[in-house]
């Protein structure tokens, strides 16, 4: 019989479910809102009734297990949610072993940022790659390693954080304790900031009249005036180019990785940042100056930096590859796998 895994993007907004066969084609997807405000058991009660709902749509497949994204740190071992900024009241709380109990099915927790970087790597930009490193930027910026094809935890599960590298020392103070995090420079939430010091000195009329609008200021809306060759919009993205550059050249140096992929809805945005990170990574990369592609001597040596391929749905696709490697791996070692 053919085979089929739910995947689920978990967030503070949305909850996202799709159903994905063996080969990664897309059998079902549906969005609602994520009530929050109700309570945990109510949104996993909501989520289990909507996962019940797409598996009954394919009784004539396999359902090799379920895999979840959820945004915060995940301890592993236990499948219990230690914290999470878009999940108030969700403070360590046993999230897997409620959602098996409800639903008598496998479930695999799993960050969102991991399940999207195994979602490009798995379908995406470096499906073509065993080892890569995802960046996601939206209000944050998240992470994910991927090595030997397979989400790559650290030792206490909480590897890949690049948001919280440090670019500016002495820069925005960041929730984590830190001072100038990639993630208070190139983030949504970061440009919105700097968009707002730049109202605040009176350097921008054009972004003081967007902050007006009954819209309201946004990261896409800055975007849209750097493109409109507003010159204080474009000094921000340049600043975002410049973080990204930093925080890349490093991680470069570190891991000499083929493939590096940014994503998420700050992507978007890929052309106005682009240039400067490009120019920062060439400056202090001398990893990268000896492999970028247009120096590369091989298809081998080069390090590649693009965008994501999937948008929103990397998420999805990486939740539900989840349970198929780990059917692969109890396969590989003589264990039945059950859903």
């Amino acid at each position: 019989m053919p085979t089929f895994a739910i995947g689920v993007d978990l967030g503070g907004t949305n909850l996202r479910i799709a159903a994905v066969d063996e080969h990664g084609t897309l059998l079902e997807k549906t969005t609602t809102g994520t009530q929050v405000a109700r309570g945990r058991d109510f949104v996993i009660n909501e989520m289990c009734e909507a996962i019940r709902a797409a598996v009954t749509k394919f009784p004539t497949s396999t359902l090799v297990g379920i895999g979840i994204g959820v945004p915060g740190i995940i301890d592993m071992g236990t499948g219990m949610l230690r914290e999470s900024p878009n999940l108030p009241g969700w403070h360590d709380y046993p999230v897997r072993d409620e959602i098996e109990r409800r639903l008598g099915t496998k479930v695999i927790l799993e960050n969102d940022a991991n399940s999207a970087a195994l979602g490009e790597k798995w379908l995406g930009a470096a499906r073509d790659y065993d080892d890569m490193l995802m960046l996601t930027l939206g209000t944050g910026v998240g992470g994910g390693i991927v090595f030997g094809g397979r989400v790559w935890h650290g030792a206490r599960g909480m590897a890949g954080e690049p948001g919280h590298i440090t670019v500016e020392p002495d820069g925005p103070p960041c929730p984590c304790g830190n001072r100038g995090c990639l993630e208070q420079l190139a983030s949504a939430t970061a440009v919105v900031r700097m968009a707002r010091e730049a109202i605040a000195r009176g350097s921008s009329p054009a972004l003081a009249q967007a902050a007006e609008a009954s819209d309201g200021l946004s990261a896409q809306s800055v975007y849209q005036m750097a493109v409109q060759g507003d010159n204080s919009a474009q000094q921000i993205y340049r600043r975002v180019g410049w973080a990204l550059g930093i925080g890349l050249a490093g991680l470069i140096n570190l891991l000499n990785l083929p493939i590096y992929v940014i994503g998420g809805g700050g992507a978007n945005a890929w052309d106005a940042f682009l240039p400067a990170l490009l120019e920062e990574v060439r400056k202090r990369s001398f990893v990268y100056r000896a492999t970028a592609p247009e120096d590369a001597s091989g298809p081998g040596e080069k390090t590649i930096i693009t965008r994501a391929r999937l948008g929103g749905d990397a998420g999805l696709f990486g939740a539900a590859r989840l349970p198929m490697l780990a059917a692969e791996t109890a396969a590989d070692a003589g264990v039945r796998w059950r859903a």
